[in-house]
């Protein structure tokens, strides 16, 4: 679904991503992880051509990500970003609404859809004409989620979604996530620093340093087969925990 071939980004001077190169099959969750300024969202936001790459390739569905207008190709992309990013100036209703008006639906479309997914994100009708600043920060993740996936696109990327969110709140929406069956259909590359959440819900990892990949695998990979001193002691303070949830996982599916 997703291809990323040999992809660089400078910004002046500084190599952000260098030639980072992996697949991302249809209907698997990849997270990209690392620490901060190690090239993690520069990837992220160059697949949907929020940053154009320097060199090398990007296919959606076997096509160029750059032979498309990138207006065009965003709106078939559903993305979360950093600290929830909604409209203050508009409702929940016209937050949800901004790319279902953009592809000309109907405002009966536009509603029906829109009440599935707040009762399948667990938010109340109640609190679509309420702007962002009279919601917690829960209720603002959940209106950020159904306004990417309103439109019902194949790919969603998410940039530290729950990044804002308190432990108790970001666990929380963490379980709803992993349980929706909305989400089950799509391809979703996620970004995050979070080594628990990163285990958590991913079903392969890609582990970036100073812009570069360092090993991509599933969360038994990285735990029990590290293939650098720098991928083994990215884990070491949370190894215990980590296998602890790699276990649980296994037994629970």
């Amino acid at each position: 679904m997703i291809e990323l071939l040999g992809v660089s980004k400078h910004f002046g001077s500084t190599a952000a991503v260098k030639e980072v190169s992996f697949t991302v099959q249809e209907g698997e969750t990849m997270v990209i992880l690392g620490t901060s300024g190690c090239g993690k969202t520069t990837t992220l936001k160059m697949i949907n051509r929020l940053i154009e790459p320097d060199f090398g390739k990007i296919l959606i569905n076997g096509q160029s990500a750059s032979d498309e207008k990138p207006e065009m190709l965003r709106r078939k992309i559903g993305y979360v970003m950093q600290n929830i990013g909604l409209f203050p100036h508009y409702t929940v209703a016209e937050n949800i609404a901004v790319v279902p008006k953009l592809l000309n639906w109907l405002a009966s479309q536009i509603e029906t859809r829109t009440l599935e997914l707040l009762e399948k994100l667990h938010l109340s009708p109640d609190c679509l004409t309420l702007f962002p600043h009279e919601l917690s920060g829960g209720q603002q993740q959940r209106v950020g989620l159904a306004r990417a996936l309103v439109a019902d696109p194949a790919i969603l990327l998410m940039d530290e979604p729950f990044g804002a969110l308190d432990n108790v709140t970001r666990t929380n929406i963490q379980v709803e996530f992993k349980a929706l069956e909305e989400l089950k259909r799509k391809t979703i590359v996620m970004v995050t620093h979070d080594v628990q959440e990163a285990f958590e819900l991913a079903d392969r990892i890609c582990l970036m340093c100073n812009g570069e990949v360092v090993q991509i695998g599933t969360a038994q990979d990285l735990l029990y087969r590290p293939v650098n001193d720098f991928a083994r002691q990215f884990l070491d303070g949370s190894r215990l925990v980590l296998e602890f949830l790699y276990q649980n996982k296994n037994v629970h599916g």
